[in-house]
C-alpha cells in the first residue's frame, strides 16, 4: 500500500461518499477463475459458466470505461502519481505492447479510434502514445486439414508479417514470439507442431532451425524491423513436446543458431530471448536459468511473465531481475503483464481477471490500471530491467455481450479458440468462445482509447 498524504485520504473519502450516494451500481458480477498462469486461459475458461455472466451484459459507455464502479474495500490508489515521469529511463527502454490478436479483431468488424473520435489504426494510437516495441506470437500452422483456423488470433507467419510491417511503418521495433507449436504454448501445454510429430530429437531440432531461419528471412524480406526473437513461449516445463531440460536446451540451441545466422547474414543485431513464467517463488525459475547457462545455450536476455494477481509482489519480481543480471550476466525484461480497468464483461464470455484478483492499491478503474503500469515500470527500471511488454492491449469484444457472437469468433478466430482446434489440442473445447481479456485492454469496449494509455508518455 502506498503512503498517502492527509489531503489524498480526505479526497478519497469524499469520492467514496459520492460513489455510494450517487454513482455505484454498475451491475457487474465476478467471473470465476482458477489459480493458473495468464496464458493458460484454456483451463480458466473451462469453468466459465453461469458464475461468469454479468447482469444484462450492457457495454454502454459507463461500463466500458470503468466509470461508475465503486472501489473494492481496502483498494485505494494514489490517483495522480501515474502522471509523473520516471527518472533514469534509458533512451531505448522498452515500452512494449503485444497486439497478436489485432488483425483478426479487425476482420471481425472491430474498429479503433483516436482521442478525437476518428477511426484510426490501433498501432498508430499505440505509437502516438509512446509504445516503441510490438510483440507478435507466431504459431507454425494454426489450421486444420481443411484450412479452418484454431482461433486465438490464427497467428501464423503471414499474420505476423502483416502486423509487423504496419508496426515498422509507425517506427516501432518488433519482438517475434515463436511458440514452436500450432496453438497456445504455456507451462501447462507445449504441444509439438503437427508437421514435427513423430520426429526424433535431432530431426525436430533440424526442423526448428529451418523454420526459425526461414520465418525470419521472410519477415526481413517484407521489411519488418525485428529487434528481438523469443525462442519458445513460457517454456518452464518443456517445449515442442519435449519435457526433459537437456532436450529443450538442444531445441533452443537450434533456434539460437538460426537467429545468429540470420542476424549475421542481414547485418542486423537481433536479441535472443528465453521466456519463463511462474517467478514466485523465484528459486524455480532461477534454477532453470542456471541449467541454460551451464548447458551452453547462446542467448542474450530473459523475458519474464509477470501478472501481479498470479506471480507475487513487485519486490520478488525486482529480486529476480536483479539476480539474473548479477549472477548470470543476462538482462531481463517483463515479456507479459496486464491489469484490468473494469470488472464489466464486454462480449458475454466472462473475464479471466475478476474482483478476487485485484491487487491492493490498484482498483479496477482506468486510474488503477495506469497506476499499476507506472509502478511496474518504475520497479523494473530500478532493478536494471530492459522494459515491459503489455499483453494484448487491443483484444476487444466482438459483438455485444447480450448476443451470440460464436459465428464471428469461429469464422475469424477472434476468440480464445474455435471448435476446429480440438483436433490438435484436446482441451481446446473447454475454452471455445470469445475474449476473456477485454476488460484489460487500453481501449473501451467500443474501441475508443482510455486515458490510461497516456501513462506511457507520462513516464517518459
Amino acid at each position: 500500500m502506498k503512503h498517502k498524504s492527509v489531503y489524498l485520504l480526505v479526497a478519497t473519502a469524499f469520492l467514496a461518499v459520492c460513489v455510494m450516494t450517487g454513482c455505484a451500481g454498475s451491475g457487474s458480477t465476478d467471473a470465476g477463475v482458477t489459480e493458473e498462469t495468464a496464458k493458460d486461459a484454456a483451463a480458466a475458461n473451462a469453468i466459465f459458466s453461469a458464475d461468469n455472466e454479468t447482469e444484462g451484459g450492457d457495454s454502454s459507455d459507463s461500463s466500458a470505461t470503468g466509470e461508475g464502479e465503486a472501489e473494492p474495500e481496502g483498494k485505494e490508489v494514489e490517483m495522480e502519481t501515474w502522471k509523473t515521469a520516471i527518472e533514469g529511463l534509458a533512451e531505448d527502454f522498452i515500452f512494449g505492447m503485444d497486439v497478436s490478436s489485432l488483425l483478426v479483431e479487425e476482420k471481425s468488424g472491430v474498429k479503433y479510434y483516436d482521442f478525437d473520435g476518428n477511426e484510426q489504426d490501433a498501432l498508430k494510437t499505440f505509437a502516438d502514445s509512446g509504445i516503441n516495441y510490438i510483440r507478435l506470437r507466431v504459431w507454425n500452422d494454426p489450421y486444420d486439414e481443411n484450412g479452418n483456423g484454431y482461433g486465438g488470433g490464427n497467428n501464423d507467419l503471414p499474420t505476423a508479417i502483416e502486423l509487423g510491417k504496419r508496426a515498422t511503418g509507425y517506427g516501432m521495433k518488433v519482438l517475434v514470439d515463436f511458440h514452436y507449436s500450432d496453438f497456445w504454448a504455456d507451462p501447462q501445454k507445449q504441444i509439438v507442431p503437427k508437421a514435427w510429430k513423430g520426429m526424433s530429437l535431432s530431426e525436430k531440432s533440424s526442423a526448428l532451425y529451418d523454420y526459425t531461419k526461414d520465418s525470419l528471412g521472410q519477415l526481413f524480406d517484407a521489411g519488418v524491423d525485428v529487434g528481438m526473437v523469443q525462442i519458445g513461449n513460457e517454456i518452464n516445463n518443456g517445449m515442442s513436446g519435449e519435457t526433459k531440460i537437456e532436450n529443450v536446451i538442444e531445441l533452443l540451441k537450434a533456434g539460437s543458431k538460426a537467429v545468429r545466422e540470420i542476424s549475421s547474414e542481414r547485418g542486423k543485431d537481433i536479441g535472443i530471448v528465453v521466456h519463463y513464467t511462474d517467478i514466485s517463488p523465484k528459486e524455480g525459475v532461477l534454477a532453470l536459468i542456471e541449467k541454460l547457462v551451464n548447458g551452453g545455450l547462446d542467448f542474450d536476455m530473459m523475458g519474464l511473465s509477470y501478472y501481479p494477481f498470479w506471480h507475487g509482489d513487485m519486490d520478488n519480481m525486482k529480486n529476480v531481475i536483479k539476480y539474473i543480471g548479477e549472477h548470470f550476466g543476462k538482462k531481463a525484461f517483463i515479456a507479459e503483464t496486464s491489469y484490468c480497468y473494469t470488472l464489466e464483461d464486454g462480449d458475454g464470455f466472462g473475464n479471466r481477471v475478476s474482483k478476487s484478483d485485484l491487487v491492493e492499491g490498484y482498483p479496477a478503474t482506468i486510474e488503477g490500471q495506469a497506476s499499476y503500469m507506472h509502478d511496474l515500470y518504475q520497479n523494473v527500471n530500478s532493478a536494471g530491467g530492459l522494459g515491459v511488454f503489455y499483453w494484448e492491449g487491443a483484444w476487444l469484444p466482438v459483438g455485444p455481450a447480450n448476443a451470440d457472437n460464436s459465428l464471428i469468433w469461429e469464422k475469424y478466430g477472434s476468440g480464445w479458440a474455435s471448435s476446429f482446434a480440438s483436433d490438435y489440442d484436446k482441451d481446446a473445447a473447454k475454452y471455445y468462445g470469445g475474449s476473456s481479456w477485454d476488460n484489460q485492454a487500453f481501449f473501451d469496449f467500443g474501441g475508443h482509447p482510455l486515458e490510461s494509455i497516456k501513462v506511457f508518455k507520462y513516464m517518459k
